[in-house]
C-alpha cells in the first residue's frame, strides 16, 4: 500500500500526529498540513490519492479547499472531519464532491476502514478505465483510409444510410474492407450504443449455424444440455452482419427471411416465437443476381437485403490509397515496437506496382511481414514477398499488351497460392483471407487448371 498518498489537514497537531503514525504503519504514505495555506503548498507539488480535511481551520474553511481540489485533481478522494458536523455541512461537503464525512473524534479502526473502502474503489476505477481503453483499442476501428473519388462516395454513401432503419448489402471482393464498412454504419446509426453482432456465414456447418443464428432449446438434439441464446437474441435493438450471406443454405434463407418479414423465429427444438428488433447489414463477395438465376439464392430474400447497396472498390482501381494505407499500417503496427519504421521509395514503387487481388487484407498482411524482415527500421523491396516483386503476370500477359482479366488473376493467384501450400486448402485459404469452403467453391468456378494444380500438389502433399 505504500504508493497510495494521503494528505492529512487539521489544526490539532496531537490528532495530526496521532493519525498519521497509525496510517504509516497500516502502509500509507502521509503528508500533514496544519492550516489551508500549508495544504495549498503541499498540493502544488504532490499528487494525493486520498485528503482528509478538517471543515474548520484557522485561516480559512476546508470546504472551499474541497472545491478547489475537485476542480484541480478530480481523481483525489477527500474525507471530510469536523468535531462540529452539521447535516447541512454534510450535505453541502456531498455536493462539492467529497467521498465521506466523519465526526471527530472518529475511531482510528472506522478511520482505516473508510481509507480501504476509498483504495478499492480507486484500485476498480482504474481497472474500468484501463478495461475500456484496451477495449477501445482492439475493437477494429471505422476509419477509412484514402482520399479517392470512391472513398469519398462511399463515405457520402455510409453517412446517407447510417441513420435509417434500412438493410444494407455490401458488396465487394474478399478483403476490401465489408465489415469494416458495416461497423461504420453501426457506429453511426442510433443503435450505435448497442450490440453489433458479425456473422461469418461460410465458417459454419448449416446446422451449426442454424444454432448459433437462432439458438436452440435445452435437449433440442444431442449434445444440447442446456438453452442457448441465438446471435439474433444478443443483438436485439442492435445489428447483426451477416458476411457471406450467398453462402446460406435454402433452408437457412427461409428462416432468415421470415426474420426479415416478421421479426420473429424461433429456437432450434423450440415453438414460442421470439420477437427482436434487429437492422441485418449482409456482405458478399459473389453475384446474388447470377445465384438467383441458377436457383442458388432466394429472390424473395434477394430483395429483402437489397434496400441499399454499397459497392466497395478493389484497391486496384484506387492506387491513390495504397501510399495511405500502407503510411497507416506502418504507424500503427505493433510488430515493432518503440522502433520508427519506414518504407523506402524503391519498396513503395514495388507496392504500387503490384496487381492486389487480395485487396487492403493482403496489403495489411504483406506491410505486416516486412516490418518483421526488415533491419534498420526500413522496408526495401528484398522485404517484400517474390510474388510481390514479381508481378508480370499480374499487370500484362507474356504474349501480348493486353490485361488480363479479373478472372485470370484470381485463378493464378489461387493457384500460385495453392502451389506454395502444397495443396493444403486449409493453410490457403487462411492465406486468401476466404473460408475453406469458400475456397473449395472457387476452385471448382474457375480456370479447371486451378483444380488440376491443386490435385496434383495434394497428391504430392500426401506421399510419405
Amino acid at each position: 500500500m505504500s504508493e497510495i498518498q494521503v494528505l492529512l489537514v487539521d489544526d490539532e497537531e496531537s490528532f495530526r500526529k496521532l493519525v498519521a503514525r497509525e496510517l504509516g504503519h497500516a502502509g500509507y504514505q502521509v503528508m500533514t498540513a496544519e492550516n489551508v495555506e500549508q495544504a495549498r503548498r503541499l498540493l502544488s507539488g504532490h499528487f494525493f490519492h486520498i485528503m482528509l480535511l478538517d471543515v474548520r481551520m484557522p485561516d480559512g474553511s476546508g470546504l472551499d479547499l474541497l472545491q478547489e481540489v475537485k476542480e484541480a485533481s478530480p481523481t483525489t478522494d477527500v474525507i471530510m472531519l469536523t468535531a462540529y458536523g452539521t447535516i447541512e455541512e454534510a450535505i453541502r461537503a456531498m455536493k462539492l464532491g467529497a467521498l465521506d464525512f466523519l465526526a471527530k473524534p472518529c475511531k482510528l479502526g472506522e478511520l482505516e476502514a473508510v481509507l480501504e473502502k476509498t483504495v478499492q474503489k480507486q484500485t476498480l476505477v482504474r481497472s474500468h478505465t484501463a478495461l475500456e481503453r484496451e477495449v477501445e483499442r482492439l475493437q477494429p476501428s471505422d476509419r477509412f483510409i484514402g482520399s479517392t473519388s470512391q472513398i469519398r462516395e462511399l463515405l457520402r454513401m455510409v453517412d446517407r444510410v447510417a441513420e435509417t432503419e434500412s438493410t444494407v448489402l455490401i458488396r465487394g471482393e474478399s478483403g476490401v474492407g465489408k465489415e469494416l464498412v458495416a461497423r461504420a454504419v453501426h457506429r453511426r446509426s442510433p443503435r450505435s450504443r448497442q450490440p453489433f453482432v458479425v456473422v461469418d456465414c461460410a465458417s459454419l456447418h448449416e446446422n451449426l449455424l442454424q444454432s448459433e443464428l437462432f439458438g436452440h432449446e435445452k435437449g433440442a438434439y444431442t449434445g444440447a444440455i442446456r438453452l442457448k441464446h441465438g446471435l439474433f437474441e444478443v443483438a436485439d435493438r442492435g445489428t447483426i452482419f451477416m458476411d457471406e450471406i450467398g453462402e446460406l443454405t435454402p433452408q437457412l434463407q427461409v428462416k432468415l427471411l421470415r426474420v426479415l418479414e416478421t421479426s420473429t423465429f424461433r429456437r432450434v427444438g423450440g415453438t414460442a416465437d421470439i420477437k427482436v428488433d434487429v437492422r441485418v447489414i449482409a456482405a458478399t463477395n459473389r453475384s446474388l443476381e447470377t445465384m438467383m438465376k441458377d436457383g442458388q439464392f432466394r429472390e424473395d430474400l434477394y430483395y429483402r437485403i437489397n434496400v441499399f447497396s454499397i459497392h466497395i472498390p478493389p484497391l486496384r482501381e484506387r492506387r491513390d490509397d495504397i501510399t495511405s494505407l500502407v503510411e497507416h499500417f506502418v504507424r500503427n503496427s505493433t510488430i515493432v515496437p518503440k522502433r520508427s519504421a519506414r518504407i523506402s521509395p524503391e519498396a513503395m514503387e514495388v507496392l504500387l506496382r503490384y496487381g492486389w487481388p487480395g485487396n487492403v487484407r493482403e496489403l495489411e498482411n504483406v506491410v505486416e511481414r516486412a516490418l518483421i524482415l526488415c533491419d534498420g527500421g526500413t522496408v526495401e523491396p528484398e522485404h517484400l514477398p517474390m510474388g510481390v516483386r514479381v508481378t508480370p503476370s499480374f499487370t500484362q500477359d507474356e504474349d501480348s499488351n493486353r490485361l488480363p482479366t479479373l478472372e485470370e488473376v484470381e485463378t493464378r493467384y489461387i493457384r500460385k497460392v495453392l502451389d506454395v501450400c502444397r495443396g493444403h486448402r486449409q493453410k490457403a485459404a487462411k492465406i486468401l483471407g476466404i473460408s475453406e469452403r469458400n475456397l473449395y467453391r472457387r476452385i471448382k468456378e474457375l480456370d479447371g487448371s486451378v483444380d488440376d494444380a491443386a490435385e496434383g500438389a495434394a497428391s504430392e502433399a500426401s506421399r510419405p
